[in-house]
């Protein structure tokens, strides 16, 4: 069974999320919906979404654990299966419409916030967890989250690593829309209807503009590798292997700073 359905309705694509039971990101399934972003540019489409199925409790449990490394070796390169599926939602000539119901975890944060709009049910809540798991969050992914929150929210979600609302997120400008469980289908896709009547030419322009402006964040290479050694200091981190020991073994990490 595919992890991911892929459908076309008039000039909007639907991308549904369908990896029972928490639609973990395994390389299979950011896979298969980067292809399906891509295949859908040979199509006249004006939009897209991106949701999962209907009455999922949880919409993403982030990253797969089981596929994170045990020898030190930082898994976030440039050619990674979640840089890859977020560089696909950045440079897709459509806008890409979030629709979100339930609870979003870890690296499904920043897919969703990649996204150019979000539009989440109520009871929706958004976990960023890597600290809870002795893993540190990738150098770029910052920088995405950076651009769509305000730092010290940010903060608070990366040092707590517990579950805000929706409404919290709607209120920082993340979030644009956040309407009843019942309507949250009908509504994004008259949202999606109306961006359908623009011009796609401006659009895919106007996306491109916006994409490049918000990235307009110089950082030397000096900087950078500073960076990439924090990192590896984590890998090679007791604490990295005692987090990853701890989920499987559904414990309380006991992380020494080391």
């Amino acid at each position: 069974m595919s992890t991911v359905i892929a459908e076309t309705s008039n000039e909007i694509g639907i991308i549904t999320l369908n990896r029972p039971k928490v639609n973990a990101l395994s390389a299979e399934l950011i896979e298969e919906v980067t292809r399906a972003l891509d295949g859908m540019k040979a199509h006249n489409l004006r939009v897209v979404i991106l949701r999962a199925m209907p009455g999922v409790k949880v919409f993403s449990a982030g990253h797969e654990v089981t596929e994170l490394p045990t020898n030190g070796r930082d898994p976030l390169t440039y050619n990674d299966p979640l840089r890859a599926v977020i560089r696909e939602i950045q440079h897709h000539p459509c806008p890409v419409v979030a629709m979100i119901e339930g609870s979003v975890w870890g690296g499904a944060c920043e897919m969703v916030m990649s996204c150019d709009l979000i539009v989440c049910g109520e009871d929706t809540t958004f976990a960023i967890t890597p600290a809870r798991l002795g893993v540190p969050y990738n150098i770029s992914g910052i920088l995405n989250m950076m651009k769509v929150a305000d730092i010290p929210f940010i903060k608070e979600m990366l040092f707590t690593a517990r579950p805000v609302s929706a409404e919290r997120l709607m209120s920082c400008g993340v979030v644009n829309h956040l309407v009843p469980r019942n309507e949250l289908e009908s509504f994004t896709m008259n949202l999606a209807g109306q961006i359908a009547e623009c011009s796609p030419l401006v659009l895919r322009i106007l996306k491109e503009e916006l994409r490049v402006l918000t990235s307009a964040h110089p950082i030397t290479p000096e900087a950078y590798e500073r960076l990439q050694s924090l990192r590896r200091e984590v890998y090679d981190s007791e604490d990295y292997h005692e987090g990853i020991r701890s989920f499987f073994e559904k414990r309380k990490p006991n992380f020494q700073g080391r």
